[in-house]
């Protein structure tokens, strides 16, 4: 049982996860390490088709990957994507 915002949940707490950091790699990769230690290595080129990413479709752009508040972003914030979905989308580096 734990706390969150004063109601009681069964169960227990899942750990946050975030990014601690991403690399670009050629062909539109992200070498990605996570807070709970492992590394993955994600291809994003088939989401680069979808409006929200096609930015990412320059490499120059894809390469300016930053990582704030546990977050991969591109272009000021504008282009995000979420540290769960990198994670079951990619390939763990052991």
């Amino acid at each position: 049982m734990y706390i969150h915002d004063g109601v009681a949940f069964a169960g227990d707490t899942k750990p946050i996860l975030s990014v601690l950091c991403a690399r670009p790699l050629e062909g539109h990769k992200l070498r990605v390490q996570f807070s709970d230690g492992t590394q993955h290595i994600v291809n994003m080129a088939p989401l680069l088709d979808s409006a929200a990413f096609a930015p990412l479709r320059d490499t120059a752009i894809f390469n300016q990957v930053c990582v704030e508040y546990g977050v991969p972003m591109w272009c000021d914030g504008e282009i995000d994507i979420a540290p769960e979905w990198l994670q079951e989308n990619g390939q763990l580096v052991e």
